[in-house]
């Protein structure tokens, strides 16, 4: 029984050699998809502030700050022409400032993410977007 007990010894290292890949593979996953859900979520809160600012305070150099300050957590951070401003449902550039109507203010962050190890490539591209009517 002793002598059994020591040639199973070789086969479980076996065994542990060939799943330790898999299980490595599936925790960097885990912590790279984990990471880009919280970098979407910071972005999807900054764009949701910064067209909110756009929306009540019809000034985009405002807008776009709200928004670097909000994300102000990601490194690297959030430049101005990562920020797409645009005016929709209506015939002007910027929000009324009385009477609405249907025009609305939509706010795109694009974001390049990184990898944080670089074991899937280089990085993916992420976007927060936020949508307002013209004066809340």
């Amino acid at each position: 029984m002793i002598r059994r007990l020591r040639d199973e010894r070789g086969a479980t290292a076996v065994e542990f050699a060939f799943i330790v890949p898999l299980l490595l593979v599936l925790v960097i996953g885990i912590v790279e998809f984990g990471h880009a859900f919280q970098v979407q979520g910071t972005l999807s809160a900054a764009a949701r502030e910064g067209v909110r600012a756009m929306a009540l305070r019809n000034d985009p150099v405002d807008a776009r700050a709200v928004v670097r300050e909000a994300a102000a957590s990601l490194n690297p951070a959030i430049t101005d022409d990562q920020i797409d401003i645009v005016i929709v449902g209506g015939t002007v550039d910027t929000c009324p400032t009385t009477g609405a109507g249907d025009t609305a203010v939509r706010l795109t962050i694009t974001y390049p993410k990184s990898y944080l190890t670089g074991f899937f490539g280089t990085g993916i591209e992420l976007t927060g977007t936020g949508v307002m009517r013209c004066n809340g």
